[in-house]
């Protein structure tokens, strides 16, 4: 299966504190987003080019509590007490042609967008977030309507202890792709971004 980087998550305890860090360490300015009905969560994004883009995500104050676990762990105590400290990139997402159906694989939509993407039942971040969520659009990917900042994402780096299992699963995704993979004893991520203003570390 062929799969490309389609995708940043940084999380943040509230869609303002995560964009006004972003736009703070960037010195760009993010698009607005939308709204996640089945997930009570909203977002804001920001183009990395003509194939990628990066969304900061949060619990959307204003929606009902949703009837199952919010995705990428935004419910899990660990993250949450992660994010008292600021914001944080967590995740990635890689695109696929399609998805076969599965208990994981839910349709989702967000204003005109359209997409499958997999999600686990409890809502957990795959391997702690380094080993990548799929989606297939079945709509025009955001960063087709976004405007460009002149941000773009050089390398991903993913630490994990067990790194030769995530190596394989990258291996059989036929990913193409700046992505680094080593040992760590826990769980990371970290995106080197080109900006106007220079090289950022997120």
């Amino acid at each position: 299966m062929t799969a490309t980087l389609d995708h940043l998550v940084v999380a943040a305890r509230t869609l303002d504190e995560g964009r006004a860090w972003l736009e703070g360490r960037l010195h760009v300015s993010l698009a607005p987003g939308g709204e996640h009905d089945l997930f009570g969560t909203h977002n804001a994004l920001l183009s990395l080019g003509p194939q990628a883009y990066l969304e900061v995500i949060a619990v959307n104050p204003a929606a009902p509590s949703p009837g199952r676990p919010r995705w990428f762990g935004l419910d899990t105590p660990d993250l949450r007490a992660r994010l008292v400290h600021g914001p944080a990139l967590i995740h990635w997402v890689a695109a696929v042609a399609t998805l076969p159906p599965g208990p994981e694989v839910l349709a989702l939509s967000r204003g005109e967008h359209r997409w499958t993407l997999t999600v686990p039942e409890d809502g957990s971040l795959p391997s702690g977030g380094v080993q990548p969520s799929l989606i297939a659009w079945q709509t025009p990917p955001p960063p087709t309507r976004l405007p460009d900042a002149g941000v773009r994402l050089l390398s991903l780096h993913l630490g994990t202890s067990t790194p030769d299992a995530l190596r394989d699963t990258l291996t059989r995704l036929t990913f193409s792709g700046e992505v680094e993979v080593y040992e760590a004893p826990q769980p990371e991520l970290r995106a080197v971004l080109e900006t106007p203003q220079g090289l950022v570390e997120l």
